[in-house]
């Protein structure tokens, strides 16, 4: 059988790190297995729904490597889910219900006062024929609950184990609102029935909602999917994190020069018993995932983790892996600039503060006694080519006419050539830097 999972989200907004962990959990199941990945759109909610958010949620997507096999809309299949709703109703699975919003709320108030749980009493069940026409007149429209079996549900939960609801705890779910839209439920398993998920792979806060469907595929006739609940990211203090942040949608965090592998990495392996290291492609990720490996306690997200991560990433990549995006950044100086400085870049967007160091100026501020060494540093500078092995020779040089070492030598030299402190190696950054422009900074 071939696997087959979907990624869902509702097209209502940016995608946000909790929906990006979703999503490549469910391509890691799919690449693993030579399976199929289809991006399925949530956008029944037609009026929230927006164009500019779907074309976000894919490019989001493709930038972290995840190119769908599939794409489905569920504002397209409304006719799919009208007849699914109809056939329930024939079962005698679907019933109409009248209570307005204010009725529900003070009825619940009721159970609560009263020590019961606040389960929907069925009341509409009891209606007759012509009460229902009376309602009707009245202008008020039905909504349309589901019939729970009040029953035990079990399932083996690939990532939480064995799993027990019973549904008698629950109340009958609305799958069809008043004004003929449908909540999420219904549509998911339609299209989980008809797209032939075989695994379903999302946030624990769909446990619940696992026992509903798993009665709802059984009276659609349907086969229920193999189930694996994910736990939810939290801050590092546990608190859950807050989808209204801007800083966590995917878009700002490419803006501010994380990069997908290190994004991609750092969600695969949040919460699972392996160590949280930077691969360099999906490839290594396929290789080791097993959703048996992620726990079930809360996955803490730091976002400071997450740019360690994407320091390391950076710190081990070659020049032929971001040659095409220092270019894009008009950093054009082949493969000796990137080994320069790579140690000492935590996003590639910093490459070019040391590009501009480079080939553009810089202004030091440095006593009598420091620019005397200056003076005699730029007497005694080798003839080019240079290579690191310049840099060793001409300090050694200028240690033997004046005697300095250590930071006394090199701190001079290095402001004097970088306008910083700290930095690459200059044995990497002279050869760079040009001997025209070493000398003018040295005389400076």
């Amino acid at each position: 059988m071939t696997t087959i999972v979907r990624f869902a989200p509702s097209p209502t907004g940016r995608m946000h790190i909790g929906n990006a962990r979703t999503a490549i959990l469910n391509w890691l199941m799919a690449r693993k297995n030579n399976g199929i990945f289809i991006l399925r759109y949530d956008d029944t909610d037609v009026e929230r729904s927006r164009e500019e958010f779907v074309a976000a949620i894919l490019e989001d997507l493709r930038w972290l490597g995840i190119e769908p096999d599939r794409v489905e809309h569920q504002s397209r299949r409304f006719d799919r889910y009208a007849a699914a709703a109809e056939k329930l109703k024939a079962l005698g699975r679907l019933y109409a219900c009248y209570e307005t919003a204010e009725e529900l709320e003070r009825r619940r108030k009721r159970q609560l006062g009263r020590g019961l749980p606040p389960i929907y009493d069925r009341a509409s069940l009891a209606l007759s024929d012509e009460e229902r026409r009376r309602l009707e007149s009245e202008g008020r429209g039905p909504h349309w609950r589901f019939k729970l079996d009040l029953r035990q549900i079990s399932w083996d939960d690939l990532i939480r184990g064995p799993q027990h609801i019973d549904t008698a705890t629950l109340s009958d779910p609305i799958l069809v609102r008043e004004d003929g839209s449908y909540l999420y439920t219904l549509p998911s398993v339609v299209d989980d029935i008809d797209f032939a998920v075989t695994h379903v792979i999302r946030g624990e806060d769909h446990v619940v909602n696992t026992a509903v469907q798993i009665e709802i595929f059984g009276a659609l006739a349907g086969h229920a999917p193999q189930f694996a609940h994910h736990s939810l990211l939290s801050d590092k203090e546990g608190k859950g994190l807050s989808k209204r942040l801007g800083s966590l949608s995917i878009g700002s965090m490419r803006e501010s020069g994380i990069e997908p592998m290190a994004l991609v990495s750092h969600a695969a392996l949040l919460g699972t018993s392996q160590s949280i290291v930077p691969h360099h492609s999906m490839d290594s990720l396929i290789e080791g995932f097993d959703l048996h490996k992620l726990s079930r306690a809360p996955a803490r997200f730091d976002e400071g983790e997450l740019r360690a991560l994407n320091a390391k990433l950076l710190h081990g990549m070659t020049y032929a892996e971001v040659a095409r995006e220092l270019r894009a950044l008009g950093i054009d100086e082949g493969p000796q600039f990137w080994e320069a400085i790579r140690g000492n870049v935590t996003s590639l967007g910093e490459a070019q503060q040391w590009h501009e160091i480079i080939r553009g100026r810089v202004s030091t501020d440095l006593n009598a006694e420091d620019r005397q060494l200056l003076s005699e540093a730029k007497t005694l500078l080798p003839p080019e080519p240079w290579d690191r092995s310049s840099w060793t020779a001409w300090t050694n040089a200028l240690k033997e006419r004046t005697g300095r070492t250590g930071k006394a030598l090199f701190t001079p030299l290095r402001r004097a050539l970088t306008g910083r402190d700290h930095g690459p190696e200059l044995a990497l950054l002279m050869p760079l830097i040009g001997k025209t422009e070493v000398e003018r900074r040295l005389s400076t």
